[in-house]
């Protein structure tokens, strides 16, 4: 202070809020791309991404962008949004049924919001989304975490749910398609959740923000399929299906977003069925590159094919690794090293897991997955636990398989983020 004495000053920071957003998904693919080598000369390459729209092939349609234009003469959009959400399920929702938010982020603000009470508590899914967690905390909901079981296909731990919940718990929220696990749950899972909902007296919150980018065997079900079982508060976007986040939304800020929201019912009504199907094409052919190519790369598990969203979990097996602390460590080494940005699992619960966005153009993306096995042919042990060279599954026949493609690689190699801006 001017006079060099101390005062006490009766404010300071939430410590509570401050531990809940720590871990983002933007602040820790901001850690991990400040330690990007600036001396290279190879473009950043971003597999860590959520909004693939940068990409030429994943771009929206003139519909969506001559929609906005045309939403200044009308004001009317609820009940369009409701016929098209409609379509989906046995019965027909109104027009009061739809709430329209500024994004999916600010939806959840108001759900958690409306339902945070004294004592309350939240289900949340692990690995998930972590603005769940930051939101509930600045909300005072407290938080309790159900695992997703990687080796059923990522469902849900309905026994770890049942176990968690108490009288104050209000509910749980189930992702699917899955962000950031790339599954889709098939109608039974879906059904045995709403009825384990219905037991134990909670509301489900469906974040349905990927809805309808599958490519595997299960087809999307809507949970609001099941709201004749349980209550459901479905929370959905037209930025990830539609791809028209980063444009529409720079051109349109926040003090504007109604007429965005009046463009919403020609956007759905008119874009067809060809560009949905073209979208899908590209994500399946991307998943099939992402998954098997992965699946070569020692000491990193796939422990399923992708099947919707665009991210993929896959894990690290530190213990065959030299000078690779954890998974932050692994992912700051490959952007420093390989200019490749991916996001360490830690940031959405799950550490030592690495999420791996494949929404790139797919003739790069074999490419960039190369750059990742280069980072662990240099700091694989093949000596560890084991007397005898590669003589671990996961380590054999690695410097074969890999060595003879190093030529291939162009002079000036890529770097790609693998990870996403958002979601």
């Amino acid at each position: 202070m001017e006079n060099g004495t101390a005062e006490r000053w009766g404010f300071r920071g939430n410590e509570v809020l401050s531990t809940a957003s720590a871990i983002t998904i933007r602040g820790v693919l901001n850690e991990v791309m400040g330690n990007i080598n600036e001396s290279d000369p190879r473009p950043v390459i971003p597999l860590g991404h959520g909004d693939p729209s940068a990409f030429p092939c994943f771009r929206t349609t003139q519909i969506a962008d001559d929609a906005v234009a045309d939403a200044l003469r009308s004001a009317k959009f609820n009940g369009a949004i409701a016929d098209y959400l409609s379509k989906d399920l046995p019965y027909k929702l109104s027009p009061g049924d739809i709430y329209l938010t500024i994004g999916c982020t600010q939806a959840i603000e108001v759900i958690l919001t409306a339902l945070a009470r004294p004592k309350a508590n939240i289900l949340l899914p692990r690995p998930g989304f972590p603005f769940y967690e930051a939101r509930a905390a600045y909300s005072r909901l407290e938080v309790r975490h159900f695992d997703l079981l990687p080796e059923k296909g990522w469902e849900v731990d309905l026994d770890a749910v049942v176990s968690l919940a108490d009288e104050n718990t209000v509910g749980m929220v189930v992702i699917n398609p899955g962000n950031p696990c790339g599954n889709v749950f098939p109608y039974q899972h879906l059904k045995k959740i709403a009825e384990t909902a219905k037991k134990l007296g909670i509301l489900v919150i469906a974040d349905e923000v990927y809805d309808h980018l599958t490519f595997g065997s299960n087809p999307f079900v809507p949970m609001g399929v099941f709201g004749s079982i349980v209550p459901v508060v479905t929370v959905g976007s037209i930025s990830k299906r539609l791809l028209i986040a980063s444009r529409v939304f720079s051109i349109f800020p926040l003090t504007r977003q109604p007429l965005f929201r009046r463009a919403v019912p020609r956007i759905l009504e008119k874009t067809g069925e060809v560009f949905f199907s073209k979208i899908v094409n590209i994500l399946r052919e991307a998943a099939d590159v992402c998954y098997d190519t992965i699946k070569e790369i020692p000491c990193i598990t796939c422990p399923n094919k992708p099947e919707g969203s665009m991210f993929v979990m896959v894990k690290l097996n530190l213990s065959l690794l030299e000078d690779i602390k954890d998974d932050i460590d692994f992912c700051v080494k490959l952007a420093k090293e390989e200019s490749v940005v991916v996001l360490p699992g830690v940031a959405v619960g799950l550490k030592n897991w690495l999420r791996v966005t494949f929404a790139i153009e797919p003739s790069s993306l074999e490419e960039v997955l190369l750059l990742m096995s280069f980072l662990v042919l240099a700091y694989i042990n093949p000596y560890r636990g084991d007397p005898q060279p590669w003589a671990d599954p996961d380590c054999a026949d690695v410097a074969l398989y890999f060595l003879p493609c190093m030529h291939e690689l162009p002079p000036q190699p890529v770097v790609v983020s693998l990870e996403s801006s958002t979601q």
